[in-house]
């Protein structure tokens, strides 16, 4: 069905079904806003009560008015809300907005009613808001159809949100804080358009300079990641996601699927789609007022101009641990600001004009700075003092912001004093915080963005592998009813996909284990080998450093019947007889399919410590060679595979490639669910690695 927003942000009509006069009434509210508000278009009320509302004449029913209605906003009782979306059909209406509760939220009557009412606004091909839903509101038609309080100021920022309550908050806030938004969405339940349908209107929407969200799930994971990815390019997309928990009830076993989780797969999702993630409502629009009212900076150099230097150096804190950094000023920038300021003030970055100093003296500060070539954003810091002129102050920065095309954010520090003059840059487009921290927060934002614009395009690699011979290990797995693959079947899975392993042979019998031994050559490492028995080590399923045959028929017996000791049920196929690697260093690949985003990789430090440690890092698959060496650098023992203290460096090309070959692995596999090369043994560069071990789960 092809996307179309217009009867929401571009109605000509809209018909109010369940309109009251009483103003205590939700079905008052909407007609008194949508009036009230300026909507220049018609307003039918329907109510077969009442005569006329607010001026307007009412109708009994939406097939009764003699003009066209583009939206309809539907506040009755849920029992009857099919009814009247049934007649709205009829009518040719384009778009409908269900306030009414009682779907699905409130059990499975209610989810039953809500896929009959999403049945008949597809049979009839409009589209749908809610139900469940606080409404909408464009403040560029306008149109205020919710029934929340009061229009916000029109502005750059478009919003949607899950929670209603959350939106009749923020619309109190935003009204407060003089922030303006385009668009104002309640998703409600979402059982029509949700937060992929708007995301991808309001990408060329010329209206919103920055699409902010309220999450609290997301209906189709692997689609938002690619319509978030091609709008980020074009726009901020900032978003707030609550209820990170474990997704799901099912049991991993795997070491990638208990380090795993709903929060862990978000991160990685909003990492490659290009969405900043917002640690709370407050944290979201400290970022978005910035995007919406200043353009992005083209370097992550920041100059900072303060009158008290206390909060100069928590500015410069701030900087360094959101990853940006003093700008060095140029010696012709300092030459400036050491004839225009006293003796006593600090020409280096921060700039200190000192307490004493009035608007004149800021007016130089911020001028010299903006015009260093090695400035990219500018931080003005006041802090209200005797002589401080604050309004003048503010009216100087708005200037210099006007002409120097540099995002200029304040922290003009207070509250009472300092409000006029916070006005008067909020008039002028600059954004104030009340501390230099969160300022620094929102410039952080502006660099990853512009940072996030400049980098190309994924190229996923395609390998040349034997996918049917993985497609017949999992066939015969599933056949001998099994969900776990053994040894044997690990190394022509990791074969068919190019992934390196030890030289391995599957002995049934100690004598065959024996033979096995002394082709490889001694010493073994010998491993039961069983579909049944994941971790091998916690029953004493693995025995290194065997050096002669005796030692591998005796170890071969003690095994199998340890196995069999500790899992009577398990099927033994006998012990796996492996060349010993020695010397490099042991990491994990993985994967944990996520519910909503499917195929969640995991890198990170290896062997028995990994989920005690918990080094890891994840994206979602596939994934490009650029994003699997970021993957690399981002654990904290990144250091020891570079090589520290003499140590030769590890061979980070030969780790990059196997997770390449894992991404496509289980990209072209859906059903498996989990999987782990745990450890892939790699050595110095230029020497590859090997998967030691692999285990996977299937669906």
């Amino acid at each position: 069905m092809a996307l179309t927003l217009d009867p929401f942000f571009n109605p000509r009509s809209v018909a109010v079904v369940g309109a009251s006069a009483d103003p205590k009434k939700l079905g008052h509210a909407v007609v008194y806003n949508i009036v009230t508000h300026g909507f220049p278009g018609d307003v039918y009320p329907i109510n077969p009560k009442a005569e006329e509302i607010m001026g307007r004449r009412c109708y009994p029913s939406v097939l009764a008015v003699p003009g066209e209605v583009d939206l309809a906003v539907i506040v009755v009782p849920s029992q009857a809300v099919l009814a009247v979306v049934e007649e709205c059909g009829q009518k040719g209406v384009g778009g409908i907005i269900v306030i009414t509760a009682g779907f699905r939220e409130v059990g499975p009557q209610g989810l039953a009613m809500e896929r009959d009412l999403l049945a008949t606004v597809r049979r009839y091909g409009m589209r749908m808001i809610g139900p469940n839903c606080l409404g909408i509101i464009d403040t560029f038609v306008p149109l205020q159809a919710s029934f929340a309080l009061g229009m916000p100021k029109q502005g750059g920022i478009a919003f949607m949100s899950q929670s209603g309550a959350l939106c009749t908050s923020i619309l109190d806030m935003a009204l407060a804080d003089g922030i303006g938004f385009s668009r104002f969405v309640s998703l409600g339940n979402k059982a029509d358009l949700n937060e992929i349908d708007f995301l991808q209107a309001w990408g060329d929407d010329p209206n919103s300079r920055v699409i902010t969200a309220y999450l609290e799930g997301i209906a189709d994971g692997a689609r938002f990641i690619e319509v978030a990815r091609q709008v980020s390019k074009r726009k901020p997309v900032i978003a707030v996601k609550s209820g990170t928990t474990q997704a799901g009830s099912r049991a991993v076993s795997s070491h990638t699927g208990t380090l795993a989780g709903s929060e862990r797969a978000y991160e990685a999702a909003f990492l490659q789609a290009g969405v900043l993630r917002a640690t709370s409502v407050q944290d979201l629009f400290d970022m978005a007022v910035a995007f919406a009212r200043q353009p992005l900076p083209a370097t992550d150099a920041v100059a900072v101009v303060t009158n008290a230097g206390g909060p100069g150096i928590m500015a410069t804190d701030a900087l360094e641990r959101a990853g940006l950094r003093l700008a060095t000023l140029t010696a012709e920038t300092q030459a400036k600001l050491r004839e225009g300021l006293p003796p006593a003030a600090s020409v280096l970055n921060p700039v200190d004009v000192l307490g004493d100093a009035m608007a004149d003296r800021y007016a130089l500060a911020i001028n010299a700075v903006a015009d260093d070539p090695n400035v990219g954003a500018i931080l003005v810091i006041l802090t209200p003092q005797i002589m401080t002129q604050i309004q003048e102050t503010a009216a100087a920065v708005t200037a210099v912001a006007k002409r120097s095309g540099k995002p200029i954010l304040t922290a003009f520090m207070g509250k009472q004093t300092i409000a006029a003059g916070e006005r008067i840059l909020v008039e002028h487009g600059l954004p104030n915080y009340p501390v230099p921290e969160r300022a620094v927060n929102a410039l952080a934002a502006m660099v990853r963005q512009k940072r996030w614009q400049e980098r190309p395009v994924p190229k996923i690699e395609r390998f040349e592998v034997d996918r049917e011979a993985v497609a017949e290990v999992l066939r015969r797995v599933r056949a001998d009813g099994r969900l776990t693959i053994g040894d044997a079947e690990a190394r022509t899975i990791q074969a068919a996909y190019g992934i390196p392993f030890p030289k391995s042979v599957l002995a049934k019998t100690p004598d065959q284990a024996a033979a096995a031994a002394e082709e490889i050559g001694f010493p073994v490492v010998l491993k039961i080998a069983s579909p049944d028995i994941l971790h091998k080590t916690d029953i004493g399923g693995v025995k290194l450093n065997l050096q002669t045959a005796d030692q591998v028929r005796d170890a071969f017996d003690l095994m199998v019947y340890r196995a069999q000791r500790y899992q009577p049920t398990a099927e033994i196929w006998g012990c796996l007889v492996q060349q010993q690697v020695r010397g490099g260093k042991e990491v994990l690949l993985g994967m944990n399919r996520d519910p909503q985003f499917g195929p969640l990789l995991v890198f990170g430090l290896g062997g028995i410590y990994v989920e005690a440690l918990k080094d890891v890092t994840f994206r979602v698959a596939p994934i490009d060679r650029e994003q699997a060496r970021e993957m690399l650098s981002e654990i904290r023992s990144y250091s020891l595979l570079k090589g520290v203290r003499g140590e030769p460096p590890s061979d980070l090309d030969a780790i990059v490639d196997v997770m390449l070959r894992l991404s496509q692995l289980v990209t072209d596999f859906p059903e498996i669910v989990e999987l782990d090369i745990n450890p892939l043994m790699v050595f110095e560069r230029g020497k590859g690695a090997l998967g030691i071990d692999m285990r996977l789960v299937l669906k």
